[in-house]
C-alpha cells in the first residue's frame, strides 16, 4: 500500500498553492553549459518528463542557468507538447549570470531579476511562472528592492508566488517579516539542502520556514548520490563511479559519522527490502519540515525507483535509528538552545515537560 503518492498534494508553506510531495528536478535536462557532463537530450528529458506526469506529478523545478538555459527551453517545448501548462507548478530561479560581461546580468537587482523573468518566460513558452525563486543570495542587493520587484511582478501577473533559496536564516526572516509589514507578496517557499547528511537547517532555517509560513523545499536529498551506497572509502578517498568523483565533484569532507551512516541506511534498507536510496528519500520526504523533496533521474528507471521511496512508512524504531547515525551536534550559542540545556541552567531541578494545566500549544501546519 502506498503510503503517499505523487498525486496525493500538500499546501507549500502559507499558501493554497497544493504540490507534490517528490519534485522534479531538471538541472540535468539539455548538454549544454555548466552541467554538461551528465546533460540528457530532449528526447530523453522527455521520458523522464512523461514518466513523472503520468504519475501525478505537478512540481517541477529548473533555473535559467541550468544547461545554460536549455532546461527551461526543452521544459517549456514538453509541456506545450503535452498540453499541460496549467496543471503544472512550474518553478525557475534567477542569480546566476547569463552573460559575464554585462554586470546587471545577473544577481539579485530589479533590473537582472526583470530580465531574468522574461528571458524564463520566453524559454518556457508560457506567460507566467507559478514559483519565482531568488537562487543565492548575492550579500549586495537590499532585500528591499527585492521584495519590492517580487510584488510588482506578481502584480503583473508574471508570476504567480514568490520565494528564496540558498540564503541565511535571517535573510529570509528579514524578507518575510518586512513582506508581513508592508503588504507586499509574501514568500512560500525556503529551498535548500537537505538529507542525511546534511542536517545543518535543522538549526535556524527549519524554525524560520515553520514560523513565518516558508514551506521548505530540499534539494540534494541524496547528499549528490553519497546516500545511494555506491561510493566507498578508500585509503585515497572516495571511490565509485558519479559525480562525488569525476571532474567538477563538490568539495566536502566525507567523515567517519557519514561513511558509519552508510551502514545504518544500508540496514534499515535491508530490513524494508528497499533500496538505500528510497530509504534516504523517504527520510526526507516525510520530515515534518519539508514540503517536497527535488530529485532529478537520469532515465525513467531511476525515476520510478526514487518513486518507491513513496511506498512504504519508516517504523518509529528504524527512523529513531538514522536520526541518531545522522545528527547534528549543536555548536557555539545553538547548544544554550536546547532540551538539556535549558534543564539544567535555566530551570534545575525542573521538568522543563510540565506545561499549566490547560495548556495547548499553537496548532501550525505549513507542511
Amino acid at each position: 500500500m502506498k503510503v503517499m503518492a505523487l498525486d496525493h498534494y500538500y499546501l507549500l508553506g502559507r499558501s493554497g498553492l497544493r504540490v507534490s510531495r517528490l519534485a522534479l528536478g531538471t538541472m540535468n535536462f539539455g548538454t549544454g553549459g555548466f552541467h554538461a557532463a551528465y546533460g540528457k537530450t530532449e528526447d530523453e528529458a522527455r521520458s523522464i518528463f512523461r514518466r513523472y506526469v503520468d504519475a501525478g506529478g505537478n512540481f517541477i523545478d529548473t533555473a535559467d542557468f541550468y544547461t545554460a538555459g536549455e532546461s527551461e527551453t526543452i521544459l517549456g517545448r514538453l509541456i506545450e507538447e503535452a498540453g499541460i501548462r496549467d496543471r503544472m507548478v512550474l518553478t525557475t530561479k534567477f542569480t546566476n549570470s547569463v552573460d559575464p560581461g554585462d554586470p546587471n546580468a545577473g544577481g539579485n537587482g530589479r533590473k537582472a531579476m526583470i530580465r531574468a523573468v522574461e528571458a524564463s518566460l520566453r524559454r518556457l513558452r508560457t506567460d507566467y511562472v507559478d514559483l519565482f525563486l531568488l537562487h543565492t543570495w548575492d550579500r549586495i542587493t537590499p532585500v528591499e528592492e527585492v521584495l519590492r520587484t517580487f510584488d510588482d511582478l506578481t502584480t503583473a501577473g508574471k508570476i504567480r508566488y514568490a520565494g528564496l533559496s540558498d540564503v541565511p536564516a535571517w535573510y529570509a526572516a528579514r524578507a518575510q517579516t518586512l513582506a508581513d509589514a508592508h503588504g507586499l507578496a509574501p514568500m512560500v517557499n525556503l529551498q535548500l539542502p537537505y538529507s542525511l547528511v546534511e542536517r545543518t537547517i535543522e538549526t535556524e532555517h527549519v524554525p524560520a520556514g515553520q514560523t513565518l509560513g516558508l514551506g521548505i523545499t530540499a534539494w540534494s536529498p541524496l547528499g549528490s548520490g553519497f546516500l545511494t551506497g555506491k561510493y566507498r572509502n578508500t585509503d585515497q578517498g572516495v571511490a565509485g563511479a558519479g559525480r562525488l568523483t569525476g571532474d567538477g565533484a563538490p568539495v566536502r569532507t566525507w567523515t567517519d559519522q557519514h561513511w558509519e551512516l552508510l551502514k545504518t541506511v544500508e540496514t534499515v534498507a535491508d530490513k524494508l527490502g528497499v533500496t538505500m536510496a528510497q530509504v534516504a528519500l523517504n527520510w526526507v520526504a516525510t520530515q515534518p519540515c519539508i514540503a517536497s523533496a527535488i530529485v532529478g533521474a537520469s532515465s525513467p528507471e531511476q525515476l520510478d525507483s526514487s518513486l518507491g521511496a513513496l511506498e512504504f512508512e519508516l517504523p518509529a524504531e528504524l527512523r529513531s535509528a538514522l536520526d541518531e547515525a545522522s545528527a547534528v551536534p549543536p555548536e557555539s550559542v545553538y547548544r544554550m538552545f536546547t532540551p538539556e540545556y535549558q534543564g539544567w541552567l535555566v530551570n534545575p531541578g525542573a521538568k522543563v515537560t510540565d506545561k499549566p494545566a490547560g495548556y495547548r500549544p499553537p496548532v501550525v501546519n505549513w507542511n
